[in-house]
């Protein structure tokens, strides 16, 4: 049986269910103590864009769009993400049977990641399978939606319009859910990566992808703009979750990274 191990467990995020079940605590806590309208937090979705740094400085920001997705009827997750460390042209699609996670192993679902392949021409390249962008989503699955399937995307290279069609496609069956992984700006000054992040929340804020070209430095620019081409099509509306900086972690203004998350609904 193929296993996907996890790679980056005691460094992105803690190498314990304990660790991480008590992070989640004090996430939820602030998020109730500080949500004004705690009627969002009853909002269902079924696709959203979360960031994929140390869940010290981006936990809390993807905890919210879990606590959405959760509200849904799904039961399988496609989670997309770029490839840091390995030059990808186009996608693979991972076929191991399980994913392990510090809250046990997630059942891959063969069939539609076999599905996804045949239909879009995609492969599996293993090498690439070995990428926090996707891997550090997977704990959160598990824990808010512990009967899921998932299967991971990987991309590089990668035309937007390629990709959503393949998440419109996904979107079509009503308990299939996507994840698009992605940070903002890296290691700019506060103010210069505020004005930057700004321009990747406005096009997802109006579904325009040719805003964020105007500026916008995400990783997963390309998910990004390949879920608003999906989304718009299929009349969905953004709602903006959560923004904020490594700062409000660290408390070093000199060199940020930002972090979003957003619901479709």
């Amino acid at each position: 049986m193929s296993i996907r191990r996890a790679v980056v467990a005691g460094q992105f995020y803690p190498a314990s269910s304990e660790e991480i079940e008590e992070m989640l605590n004090h996430f939820n806590r602030v998020l109730q103590e500080g949500i004004r309208d705690k009627k969002i937090l009853e909002t269902s979705t079924r696709a959203v864009i979360v960031p994929h740094a140390g869940y010290v400085f981006s936990g809390f920001t993807a905890n919210i769009a879990y606590r959405l997705l959760k509200n849904s009827d799904i039961n399988r997750i496609v989670v997309i993400g770029p490839s840091h460390r390995v030059y990808l042209a186009g996608s693979s699609v991972g076929e191991h049977d399980l994913f392990e996670t510090p809250f046990g192993d997630i059942p891959v679902d063969k069939v539609l990641a076999t599905e996804i392949i045949k239909r879009f021409g995609l492969g599996f390249i293993p090498e690439a399978h070995r990428e926090h962008s996707t891997e550090v989503q997977m704990p959160f699955i598990k824990k808010y939606l512990p009967d899921a399937r998932v299967v991971e995307m990987v991309y590089g290279d990668e035309n937007p319009k390629n990709l959503a069609r393949i998440i419109e496609w996904l979107l079509e069956d009503p308990h299939t859910g996507v994840v698009i992984s992605t940070d903002l700006s890296h290691y700019y000054d506060i103010e210069k990566a505020k004005v930057l992040d700004a321009i990747c929340i406005e096009a997802v804020n109006e579904l325009d992808p040719a805003i964020l070209h105007r500026g916008c430095e995400a990783c997963g620019k390309i998910g990004v703009e390949a879920i608003l081409i999906a989304v718009k099509g299929m009349g969905m509306k953004p709602m903006l979750l959560d923004y904020r900086t490594s700062a409000d972690a660290s408390g070093d203004k000199s060199q940020v990274v930002g972090y979003m998350s957003v619901a479709f609904i």
